[in-house]
């Protein structure tokens, strides 16, 4: 589908951008916000996305119309060449002088500009540039074969894959079965405008390139070599997009996301993986994000995000980050922050509590992040495609269901339910529980509260584990500190730490939460 007057010029990868306003000939990139679209123009959709969202019941509203082509024209004109444009802001992005901005601030139609932060990172890939997928146990742990079983691989459901490059997808074993089948649909490179978009199966410009094979293999990859069956969706479609250029150093691509996005929701694609996230960067620091501003409504990432979930109903899957240790800022990224996503952290194989790199949702947020946790070893980059498949094969079993059922599903299918944290949210989504809720079948009883008064308490358990996994808490989301415990004799001795409101005891297949008075 076409953008209309907005004609994307320029495909160029960002280098280092100078500190804003040091002289009228230094350029930084901005949004130019737009006044009002023309009612006239039809909505930029395609028949799909049409009868999408007349199924799902979603007004065609005036987001959902293209950019006013005169506005365009108007700043071409003046010798600013648009970058992107974005019907959903109602908004074009465009690389600008100060003398420029201070000119377009001046028009009639434009009602404010607002710089892209030109020095955010990918928080979501690895240190390691090339890590091997090691995606069985997750697997297991997911309840895979439930699914496998019931007969869903994600068949008839569309995926978008926004992420940093897809070298070598097609030569992979592991996701050999999706080309041969022409799984793959369309490719879009929002980096490298002008080339080829087949060259980003064949061009390692960056290490980073790889990162969306790998995640696209978590979703759907299935080696037969190996006998290996590395993510559950392996019949899906799919849509991939590059939105950046994977450098660590320097990121200005926020526009790019959006317009992948956008594309995506113009084809009807329901469900996206976007396995990036952005919170601090590495040149200027006057330029960083604050952890403060991962509130769901800072970033026009998280805007565009909710606006999705909320008014397009798209069910977008987004790595939490991989911040958890890093003492300067722990908490998730953007746009893991806005309310209408499923944020996704990672946990370890063994205890299922938060693994240390896994970021934490912030307390000043009113609901809870990250929504669910899985295990991967090498980020959340990685955990967030698993449980993309996982929603895929919810999806494919009742397409009527609307992004928040489905999300409310997995939640619902998680080990911790309903006693979720900031650490691991509700926890690892069980296929085995989303079937019965898939059948409206009731759930059997795996939690319990207890109340306990004093200092102590000792609690009776069945399980066959020689330690378990405990979460003190402040209150009834907010961890203070995750530990492991031993049992002994069916039994655990919890000892009341100061602040300590709550305690989740995570038994896998049963959790307890103690409630001290």
């Amino acid at each position: 589908m076409q953008l209309n007057a907005c004609l994307l010029l320029v495909g160029l990868v960002w280098g280092l951008i100078p500190a804003y306003g040091q002289t009228s000939h230094v350029t930084a990139t901005y949004w130019i916000l737009l006044d009002k679209k023309d009612p006239a123009t039809a909505p930029a959709l395609s028949p799909a996305a049409l009868a999408r969202r007349q199924q799902q019941q979603l007004p065609i509203d005036n987001t959902d119309r293209p950019v006013s082509a005169g506005y365009v024209q108007q700043l071409e004109r003046l010798g600013i060449q648009t970058r992107q444009c974005s019907r959903w802001l109602n908004a074009v992005s465009a690389r600008l002088t100060t003398a420029q901005v201070a000119q377009v601030r001046t028009l009639s139609f434009v009602t404010g500009v607002q710089p892209i932060d030109p020095a955010l990172i990918i928080t979501s890939i690895g240190t390691d540039p090339v890590a091997p997928l090691q995606l069985a146990p997750v697997m297991t742990q997911i309840q895979a074969p439930d699914f496998v079983q019931a007969g869903l691989t994600g068949r008839f459901v569309s995926i978008g894959v926004i992420d940093a490059g897809f070298f070598g997808a097609d030569s992979t074993n592991a996701l050999k079965h999706i080309f041969a089948r022409d799984g793959v649909r369309q490719i879009r490179d929002y980096v490298h405008q002008k080339k080829p978009a087949g060259n980003l199966l064949r061009t390692l410009e960056t290490m980073s390139d790889m990162h969306g094979t790998e995640v696209l293999a978590a979703i759907a990859g299935s080696d037969p070599t190996e006998n290996i069956q590395y993510g559950l969706a392996t019949d899906a479609t799919f849509y991939l997009a590059r939105s950046d250029q994977g450098n660590r150093e320097y990121r200005g691509e926020e526009d790019n996301w959006i317009a992948a996005m956008e594309w995506m929701d113009s084809l009807g694609v329901r469900l996206i993986n976007t396995s990036l996230g952005y919170a601090k960067g590495m040149s200027n620091p006057k330029e960083n994000y604050e952890p403060g501003q991962m509130d769901g409504h800072t970033s026009l990432i998280s805007q565009a995000a909710q606006l999705a979930a909320d008014q397009k109903g798209i069910l977008i899957v987004v790595s939490a980050g991989n911040e958890g240790d890093d003492r300067s800022w722990r908490i998730i990224s953007t746009p893991a922050d806005a309310e209408g996503v499923l944020a996704i952290g990672a946990t370890n194989s063994r205890l299922w509590n938060r693994i240390g790199y896994s970021s934490i949702g912030p307390e000043s947020l009113p609901y809870l992040k990250p929504n669910v946790a899985c295990f991967s070893l090498f980020g959340t980059s990685l955990s967030a495609p698993v449980i993309t498949g996982f929603a895929a094969c919810i999806m494919q079993a009742n397409p009527k269901l609307t992004n928040k059922e489905v999300i409310a599903i997995i939640e619902k299918s998680s080990h911790l339910y309903p006693y979720g944290n900031n650490y691991i949210g509700y926890g690892v989504p069980q296929a085995s529980r989303a079937l019965a809720l898939l059948k409206n079948q009731p759930l059997p009883p795996t939690a319990r509260q207890v109340r306990a008064k004093g200092k102590t308490l000792t609690v009776t358990v069945k399980t066959t584990d020689p330690t378990v996994s405990v979460f003190r808490k402040k209150d009834a989301t907010h961890v203070l500190r995750q530990e492991s415990t031993k049992v002994s004799n069916g039994k655990i001795i919890l000892k009341r730490g100061p602040d300590e409101q709550r305690t989740t005891v995570d038994l896998k297949s049963e959790v307890i939460e103690v409630v001290w008075e």
